[in-house]
C-alpha cells in the first residue's frame, strides 16, 4: 500500500542533509509512494521539484518564536494528508514535528523517524533527535554517541544507515570531460609539474586547513613539488583571513591555492593525486571522503569518527592518528613516493542507503 511520508528540514541550499533527502523523496516517488518535504527554499528546491515530490515553502528551521505558528500548520497537514511517517533531519524542525505528532491521538499518529546526521552538543535541545520511534543514525560513530549520552534509548530503536554514493556518478576511475579540463588547465597552470593535494572542506577552525597549510609548508621544505588546492567556501570572511596569513607567514603564496565554494567538485578530486580529510574533531560521517574513494582517489585522513569507518572498509593504509602532524606529513611523502591504490569497490552506496531507508519505513520500530 502506497505510503505518504513527510520530511522535515530547515531548508533546501547545499549540503549532505539536503542531498539525502532528495535522494530519498526521489525513491520513495518511483516506487509509487507519496514525498513531502517541508522546508525553506534554497538552491536545491528546484532538484527536488523536478524528483516528482511536493514541496511546501515553510521556514520550519528558523530560530524563532514565530516558528510556532508551525505546529497547529503540520498538525493540520498530518491529518488532512493521512501521513505515514514524519521524519524529522534537523532538531529545530523535529521539535516542531515532534509537538504536531504529540498533539494528535494515538491513534492517528503516523510514525515518528529522526535521523541524526551531526554529532550534536548533548543538551535538552539536542534531545529531541533521541525521541524518534526509529533513530537513523548514518554511522557507528553516530550510534555510539548516542546511546552513550542518551541512556534511556533502546539500541533496538536505532538503525545505522550510512550515507552513500551513487556509483554512477562517482565511478572509479572518472575522468573529467575533454571541455572542462581545458578551462581546469587554463585557469590553474600552476599545477603543472606538481602533485596536486586537495582538501574539500568549508572555512572553518574545526576542518584542519591550518594542519593542511602546515602540511604543504612541511612538503616545501623537503623539497616535494606539491600545491594544495582548498576547495570550500568561507560563510565568515574572518575566518579566510586568518588561513590567508598563515599563507603569507609560511611564504606559501605560490604553494596554495583557495577555491573557494565549486560546483565541480568531482572532478576536482578526479585530477588530484591526494585527497585529504583533517577534522580536528570527529565527523559524523565524512562523505567527501567516500567520494574521492570511489572515484579512485588515495585519501590521507585523521583516523577518528566516521571517516575512520569509511576507511577501515575501503583504503586503510590512509589513516593517520588525528592531530599529529609528523605522522601527516610522513604519510603523504610516502605516498608521494610510491603512490597508491585504491580497491575498485564501496560497501557505502546510495542504492543501499535508499532500500534500508525505505525498509524501516515500511517496517518501523514500536512506539516510544
Amino acid at each position: 500500500m502506497p505510503l505518504t511520508v513527510v520530511q522535515v528540514l530547515p531548508a533546501l541550499e547545499g549540503g549532505g542533509v539536503e542531498q539525502g533527502t532528495i535522494e530519498v523523496a526521489r525513491e520513495l516517488v518511483r516506487r509509487g509512494h507519496r514525498a513531502i518535504v517541508i522546508a525553506a527554499r534554497g538552491r536545491m528546491a528546484s532538484t527536488l521539484e523536478e524528483a516528482g515530490a511536493d514541496y511546501l515553502d515553510w521556514d520550519i528551521g528558523r530560530k524563532s518564536a514565530v516558528s510556532i505558528r508551525h505546529v497547529l500548520r503540520l498538525r493540520r497537514l498530518l491529518r488532512s494528508r493521512q501521513v505515514d511517517i514524519v521524519h524529522a533531519r534537523s532538531r529545530l524542525p523535529a521539535w516542531i514535528a515532534y509537538a504536531a505528532w504529540r498533539s494528535l491521538w494515538p491513534s492517528s499518529r503516523p510514525r515518528f523517524v529522526t535521523t541524526v546526521h551531526g554529532l550534536y552538543s548533548v543538551n535538552r535541545y539536542s534531545s529531541i533527535m533521541a525521541r524518534g520511534e526509529s533513530i537513523i543514525a548514518i554511522s557507528a560513530t553516530v550510534r555510539d554517541c548516542l546511546l552513550k549520552n542518551y541512556p534511556g534509548i533502546d539500541p533496538v530503536r536505532v538503525r545505522v544507515i550510512y550515507r552513500g554514493v551513487d556509483p554512477g556518478m562517482y565511478s572509479y576511475a572518472y575522468e573529467p570531460p575533454a571541455d572542462w579540463r581545458v578551462i581546469w588547465e587554463r585557469e590553474m597552470p600552476m599545477l603543472s609539474g606538481r602533485m596536486v593535494l586537495t582538501l574539500p572542506a568549508r572555512i572553518s577552525r574545526r576542518k584542519g586547513h591550518q594542519d593542511f597549510i602546515e602540511l604543504i609548508a612541511g612538503l616545501k621544505d623537503r623539497g616535494v613539488p606539491a600545491h594544495g588546492l582548498i576547495a570550500g567556501g568561507a560563510q565568515r570572511a574572518y575566518l579566510l583571513d586568518e588561513l590567508r596569513a598563515q599563507v603569507a607567514r609560511r611564504r606559501l603564496e605560490g604553494h596554495i591555492t583557495f577555491l573557494g565554494q565549486r560546483s565541480d567538485l568531482r572532478e576536482i578530486m578526479a585530477v588530484s593525486n591526494l585527497v585529504f580529510c583533517l577534522s580536528k574533531a570527529p565527523e559524523a560521517f565524512g562523505r567527501t571522503t567516500l567520494e574521492a574513494l570511489s572515484l579512485g582517489v588515495p585519501v590521507i585522513a585523521y583516523d577518528h569518527g566516521g571517516v575512520r569507518e569509511i576507511l577501515a572498509r575501503m583504503f586503510p593504509e590512509g589513516a593517520v592518528p588525528a592531530g599529529d602532524l609528523g605522522a601527516l606529513l610522513q604519510k603523504t611523502v610516502d605516498f608521494v613516493c610510491s603512490p597508491r591504490q585504491v580497491p575498485p569497490s564501496t560497501p557505502f552506496t546510495l542504492r543501499t542507503m535508499l532500500d534500508q531507508t525505505l525498509a524501516l519505513y515500511e517496517n518501523p520500530a514500536g512506539s516510544i
